[in-house]
């Protein structure tokens, strides 16, 4: 069986997960990575996306929205801006999650920010959450 480590998933408002895995794909904000045991020690900001694990248990999936991911001897923790187990996830809070994207564009464009081009690539990646998981916004 392959090594597993432990990995735990919080969110400001709850701890979503906390259990043994033998992998975590991540929705980097520089590039997607699978992280799995003897991975080099890495931190990572999030971009909006699903996180999968696997491990003895079984799959899950959990929609995140921004954070950062710490992998290193220890584990792997993913401290999430906004986390969401996939089972969990409606069409209303997604349209909550786009609505949150598309005022944090609408203001950097405003303001003349130098954001603006991270702020759209959020916002086109929160959208992007909806294809990957079939679910529309009305």
């Amino acid at each position: 069986m392959a090594d597993t480590l432990q990995f735990d998933l919080v969110s400001p408002e709850r701890s979503l997960a906390s259990m043994q895995v033998t992998e975590v794909q991540i929705p980097g904000s520089d590039g997607d990575m699978t992280a799995m045991a003897d991975h080099a020690s890495t931190i990572t900001t999030l971009r909006p996306g699903v996180l999968k694990v696997s491990g003895p248990e079984g799959e899950s999936e959990y929609v995140v929205t921004g954070g950062f991911a710490q992998i290193g001897d220890g584990g792997i923790s993913v401290l999430a801006e906004n986390a969401v187990a996939k089972a969990d996830m409606t069409s209303d809070t997604l349209k909550g999650m786009i609505d949150a994207a598309t005022d944090t564009y609408a203001k950097a464009q405003d303001a003349k920010s130098d954001m603006v081009d991270a702020a759209a690539k959020t916002l086109a990646d929160t959208v992007a959450i909806g294809d990957a998981l079939g679910i529309s916004v009305n």
